[in-house]
């Protein structure tokens, strides 16, 4: 899932720190940025972030920047961002807590307490995307209707819809291994062996399909719960039961470490 972002910070130099980290994550769009307490109420009132990056023990405590910015918000908004507070003082975790941040990251910043932190969003979102697929055929003209709904039960699986005349053919997520971009047609590979096409480009399936999917190359998405291997030195991902090798791109690598993270937060054993 895509998160737009603001980062409210009195500190310049921390807040472009926070900013260099964020832009190597292709889930993360930057909207803008804000120094004090009114700049910031004002831009996330403008822009409707998802998520906000906070500081809320500012070394210029004219920027009245706190915790009670978020009580402020709700006078205003329905839904609230995500916010994500950032902050060199850990004796105002639970204080934060308090007010139902999303997470907590202790200054200075790094790119690893980020990527645990899109890992912890990404959990507890409750949002799946419905998307019926066109037929396998290429040639066979059918209507694709796109639409995010609620998901009353979040461990229910997500099923992908394939509708033409009269015709649904259903599939399970947990069966897709990975996706791969035809030009602008999408190859639907799944764990039988069997490949389904849709006339959606691999962009659309990244807008609307959130983890376990992750986008790794220009020309793919890889289900990480299909991944038996991943050999970072080759930049390939093996998928499992076959001898499938998917490549990953430097510009993705991020998410590839996303990926490794998620694992190791399992059941999980290093030898």
């Amino acid at each position: 899932m895509k998160y737009s972002y603001v980062i409210i910070d009195d500190n310049q130099e921390n807040l472009l720190e926070t900013k260099a980290i964020a832009d190597g994550f292709s889930e993360l769009s930057f909207l803008g940025s804000a120094n004090n307490y009114e700049e910031g109420l004002n831009l996330i009132l403008e822009y409707n972030p998802k998520l906000v990056f906070l500081e809320i023990d500012p070394a210029n405590k004219k920027s009245n920047l706190s915790l009670l910015l978020i009580n402020e918000l709700y006078r205003y908004l329905k839904v609230v961002p995500k916010i994500i507070v950032t902050t060199s003082k850990k004796e105002l975790a639970f204080d934060a807590i308090q007010y139902g941040v999303a997470d907590y990251i202790l200054k200075p910043a790094s790119r690893i307490n980020l990527v645990k932190s899109i890992l912890k969003l990404e959990k507890s979102n409750s949002i799946e995307g419905s998307v019926p697929l066109l037929p396998q055929t290429k040639t066979e003209p059918a209507v694709v209707a796109v639409s995010k709904q609620d998901v009353s039960v979040k461990n229910e699986p997500l099923i992908l819809c394939i509708k033409s005349y009269g015709d649904y053919r259903y599939i399970d997520a947990r069966d897709i291994c990975y996706l791969q971009a035809d030009n602008n047609s999408t190859d639907i590979h799944l764990n039988t062996g069997e490949t389904v096409t849709a006339f959606k480009t691999l962009k659309h399936f990244e807008s609307v399909l959130s983890f376990p999917f992750v986008r790794i190359h220009n020309s793919y998405i890889v289900n990480s719960q299909s991944i038996s291997r991943i050999h970072t030195g080759n930049a390939v991902c093996y998928i499992k039961n076959s001898t499938t090798k998917i490549p990953f791109s430097k510009s993705y690598k991020v998410n590839i470490d996303l990926i490794i993270s998620e694992i190791s937060n399992g059941n999980y054993l290093e030898i």
